[in-house]
């Protein structure tokens, strides 16, 4: 990793570290993908964070976890999560797609929320905590390089965190080291049109505008393949920019190979 990756790193955890230290003081947190406020009244964004939940999702969770939300989608729904699942969610910051999840999951389902950012794992700590929901865990940790064992989580959810990366080969194919066979993603990402160059893109936002690191609908397809995933699909929801869109990302990881019984079984 180079000097400029760790500087690029360190820009985008200080600005996530700034929002939720915005919203804990009950303040306004204002990143890459809009802005909300946990001063009693939440500012809805057609295009990112608390307005692309709906107002049930909403009035379930403390307003500090709805003000933290920084996303470009909905991915705990998209994920069509089943009780007793167990779920990953990537760039957990104050907790809403997580303790969404957890709900969704049940008594019998696991959720574990990822991020590297201390101020945004106080944030949702306390969150589950005001939410009363006790089947959620928040580790730190980078996407990258993620915390925890293989083939050990049913469901990956992210929002608006993979194309902040550095590093977007890693972080797939560390997705697909800790899915179980059969398990599958459902993420929320800005994603660009294949024509539009990186330069292009960058000229559309900042990379911790969530707009310059973003990767086209081409490369994010090879980078899933690569990575092992099948079943990909990529649907455009809302624009956030010209040749930019979020858009919801759905595939799976193989199931295991049934065992073979004898010589002529197995085909």
């Amino acid at each position: 990793m180079t000097e400029q990756d760790l500087e690029l790193r360190e820009t985008v955890r200080e600005r996530y570290a700034a929002a939720a230290v915005a919203v804990s003081g009950g303040g306004t947190a204002e990143d890459c993908c809009g802005s909300s406020s946990a001063g009693g009244v939440i500012e809805l964004d057609e295009n990112f964070g608390a307005g692309l939940y709906g107002s049930a999702d909403r009035d379930a969770l403390p307003i500090q976890a709805v003000a933290a939300s920084l996303g470009c989608g909905n991915p705990s729904a998209v994920a069509e999560l089943r009780a007793g699942e167990t779920v990953l969610d990537l760039g957990s910051g104050g907790g809403i797609d997580a303790l969404l999840s957890a709900r969704r999951v049940g008594a019998t389902g696991k959720v574990f929320g990822l991020d590297m950012t201390d101020e945004m794992l106080d944030l949702a700590r306390a969150n589950a905590t005001r939410a009363g929901v006790g089947n959620v865990e928040f580790v730190k940790g980078t996407i990258e390089d993620i915390p925890l064992p293989g083939n050990s989580i049913d469901v990956v959810i992210s929002n608006c965190v993979i194309n902040l990366s550095i590093d977007k080969p890693a972080v797939f194919a560390e997705i697909a080291r800790v899915l179980v066979p059969g398990g599958r993603i459902g993420i929320a990402d800005v994603v660009a049109d294949d024509e539009l160059t990186v330069a292009q893109r960058g000229e559309r936002g900042d990379y911790v505008g969530c707009v310059a690191g973003a990767l086209s609908f081409g490369e994010y397809r090879t980078l899933l393949r690569a990575a092992g995933f099948e079943q990909i699909e990529i649907e455009p929801t809302h624009t956030v920019a010209d040749g930019m869109s979020s858009a919801i990302i759905r595939a799976t990881v193989p199931k295991a190979a049934a065992p073979c019984c004898g010589t002529d079984c197995c085909s």
